[in-house]
């Protein structure tokens, strides 16, 4: 084959390489080549020289070409640092766009498997590599995600502001959001002032700092970012719309109007009625290890506050969080914590509740054979939405 063919082919974006020649088997290209530069550059100082010191062979793993690996066995020099004052006697060359290093990959390769590996990581991308006909175990591509840079996160425009619990009721961090673009932008250690104060003014350009109402929050906005302005993010002025309404809702449900009674199903006996089909109407769990658990510790905190307990010595008493013992002050009875969120929202699976109520009257509790049932008559829905309500 024609040499500048083979130039063109292996090297055609490398400066400073003559091929010597080919060697092909069935299993393997060899490349033996040597560099042409008369200088090189030390990399400690940046002096360049033309005093050889000695000649070595590197062998490179290149990418495959036809399904055959490519080894290319490339003569290098070691030149002496014309600096004296440099601590680096001789060095050797490299050659850009080929070697870099202490590499035994070519830079071309080394690039392909970085791009593999930070796609599928280990061993999916060792899987992909073998196809290409490369060498490379999970840990090796591991071991190049590692070594990759931290990208450059700019500082955003909108910023958001969260808690996050690293241990809940016990250690908690800050969570760092650009709102525009949604990626995280960080994660500190703690939801201190001044931490996420110092955070703010270590990263200037903040327009406008998205959060709850937390005082910790604000505060560090104000003394690191004094010029943002400050907003309500949309997650909690919903959750707080809802749970207003919610408690509104438990607090005068005697006055709502009962629903219109069902099509032609024969009811079941008062006695049979369920406590699953009187929470499904709005009201509160009355039996259960989950209610008994939350009535036995709402009367003990309200015994504690009797007493005139604060909240953190009834927390460290009860062994509760405090955050947990706050909602259980603050709910008058403990009906109002025993009303699921997700109570009076419609549900692929109303239209077949009253089969279901009974059926589970009639005895039949089993959930898949109750499914089954269902999807005889049409039920559109899987089979865990079925579970779940049993």
């Amino acid at each position: 084959m024609d040499d500048v063919l083979l130039q063109d082919l292996w090297f055609h974006k490398v400066e400073g390489v003559v091929i010597e020649n080919v060697v092909l088997d069935s299993e393997l290209v060899v490349v033996r080549a040597r560099t042409s530069a008369e200088r090189a550059v030390c990399p400690t100082c940046g002096t360049a020289s033309a005093r050889v010191h000695s000649r070595y062979v590197r062998r490179l793993v290149d990418n495959a070409v036809g399904g055959r690996p490519v080894v290319v066995e490339l003569q290098v020099r070691r030149f002496r640092c014309r600096e004296q004052a440099c601590p680096q006697a001789t060095f050797a060359e490299q050659v850009d766009g080929l070697t870099f290093r202490h590499g035994r990959r070519s830079t071309g390769l080394q690039t392909v498997l970085q791009q593999v590996a930070v796609m599928l990581a280990g061993r999916a991308g060792a899987r992909l590599a073998d196809t290409l006909a490369v060498r490379a175990i999970r840990s090796t591509l591991l071991r190049l995600i590692r070594r990759l840079p931290e990208p450059g996160v700019p500082t955003p425009r909108v910023l958001g502001v969260d808690e996050f619990a690293l241990r809940k009721g016990h250690h908690y961090g800050t969570i760092l959001v650009d709102i525009e673009t949604h990626p995280p932008v960080d994660l500190l250690p703690d939801r201190e002032t001044s931490t996420v104060a110092w955070w703010l003014t270590d990263h200037p350009g903040v327009k406008v700092i998205c959060r709850d109402r937390s005082a910790a929050y604000a505060e560090a906005g104000r003394l690191g970012a004094p010029d943002a302005i400050h907003v309500a993010d949309r997650w909690h002025i919903w959750t707080n719309l809802v749970e207003a309404v919610e408690k509104t809702v438990i607090q005068h449900r005697a006055l709502l109007r009962e629903p219109e009674e069902p099509g032609p199903v024969r009811p079941a006996p008062a006695e049979q009625i369920t406590d699953l089909e009187s929470r499904s109407a709005g009201e509160p769990r009355q039996s259960g290890r989950l209610s008994d658990r939350v009535r036995e510790q709402h009367a003990a905190v309200h015994a504690l506050l009797d007493e005139g307990l604060g909240l953190r010595p009834i927390a460290r008493r009860l062994g509760l969080a405090r955050n947990t013992v706050r909602r259980l002050a603050h709910a008058a009875t403990a009906d109002e914590l025993l009303v699921g969120r997700w109570t009076g929202r419609s549900s692929i699976l109303d239209p077949y509740k009253p089969y279901l109520h009974q059926r589970w009257a009639e005895g039949c509790t089993v959930a898949r054979r109750l499914f089954e049932e269902l999807r005889e008559r049409g039920y559109p829905g899987g089979e865990s939405v079925v579970k779940k309500y049993i």
